[in-house]
């Protein structure tokens, strides 16, 4: 059985080696134009966010297995993998603890003005007042405040258990029914702090745009640590530059890496705060994945696959 990682540098903890006989090849990253040549004699295909679509896959008669080294799957055409019967497994639940807390750490950073202080330290401004401290930016408690979350599963879940310990009123909506659930509208009313948690689809995609902004309160925040391309990056500078809401923490864009530019990195603005789509990495949590990838793979080779996403 041959197994080939095309985009092997995006997991940062070692993979081990599966138990079946096999012949391993790994690439560190692979464009699109070297998919075929490098996956010519697969029958399995790791990858993470390489590019897997009809023109190509029609190319690999030999493929029967693509194993995806994360949660989301829209980097695959999975309508041509179900008619071509080529099985599509991913990564579940390995984040629950890593990504709640990067949402976290974002907002406390945001509601406290973190980083606006920590530069202002830097610069030297603290040694030239009279008073032990100065009031510069706006600081606010996170208990007592009202959370609204899109997209509520197991992530969105962990979230809210955490936010409920930290005193924080959760409201919360999605596609599906559930005991509580509320419409978009009213996350974006009532809430003080909204965090995004679902998938990127035809559905969700700008999901929150300057219709959306002007709904929020002036002084709500917008948490993005799941899929950029949510939110319409061009209304989100306006709406921080013209103060229609306080704040902003992304660790998503819609175009990843950024190397041609992009508007929210060129806003550098004190009150948008963007990581390099890191709240998934933990240590913990890709050691967690490296194991599941390998199980996923050896569950299919034993023909009892787990976590299809094709079924």
């Amino acid at each position: 059985m041959r197994i080939v990682f095309l985009d092997r540098a995006t997991i940062g903890v070692s993979v081990r080696a599966p138990t079946f006989p096999h012949d391993y090849k790994e690439y560190q990253a692979t464009a699109v134009e070297e998919i075929v040549e490098r996956l010519a004699d697969a029958e399995i295909a790791i990858i993470n966010k390489v590019q897997m679509r009809a023109p190509t896959l029609e190319k690999l008669p030999k493929l029967k297995l693509i194993a995806v080294a994360a949660t989301g799957t829209d980097c695959v055409d999975k309508a041509y993998c179900k008619a071509h019967g080529i099985a599509v497994v991913n990564i579940r639940n390995y984040a629950v603890n890593t990504v709640p807390e990067h949402t976290l750490a974002l907002i406390f950073a945001l509601r406290r003005g973190l980083v606006p202080y920590v530069l202002d330290v830097r610069g030297g401004k603290w040694q030239t007042i009279d008073q032990f401290c100065y009031f510069d930016h706006p600081i606010h408690d996170i208990s007592g405040s009202t959370l609204g979350l899109i997209g509520y599963g197991a992530l969105g879940k962990s979230v809210a258990t955490r936010a409920e310990v930290l005193g924080m009123k959760v409201i919360a909506t999605d596609v599906y029914d559930f005991p509580g659930k509320v419409d978009l509208d009213t996350i974006l009313k009532e809430s003080d702090i909204i965090s995004l948690h679902c998938p990127l689809t035809e559905g969700t995609r700008n999901i929150i745009g300057a219709a959306e902004f002007k709904k929020m309160k002036k002084d709500a925040i917008l948490i993005n640590t799941a899929r950029g391309g949510l939110v319409d990056e061009v209304a989100l500078v306006e709406a921080l530059k013209s103060g229609e809401i306080a704040g902003a923490g992304f660790d998503v864009l819609t175009v990843e890496p950024p190397k041609q530019g992009n508007v929210l990195l060129d806003a550098d603005l004190p009150n948008l705060l963007i990581t390099p789509h890191v709240a998934w990495a933990s240590v913990e949590a890709m050691t967690g994945l490296a194991n599941q990838l390998v199980d996923n793979i050896e569950a299919w080779v034993a023909g009892a696959p787990r976590n299809l996403v094709l079924e």
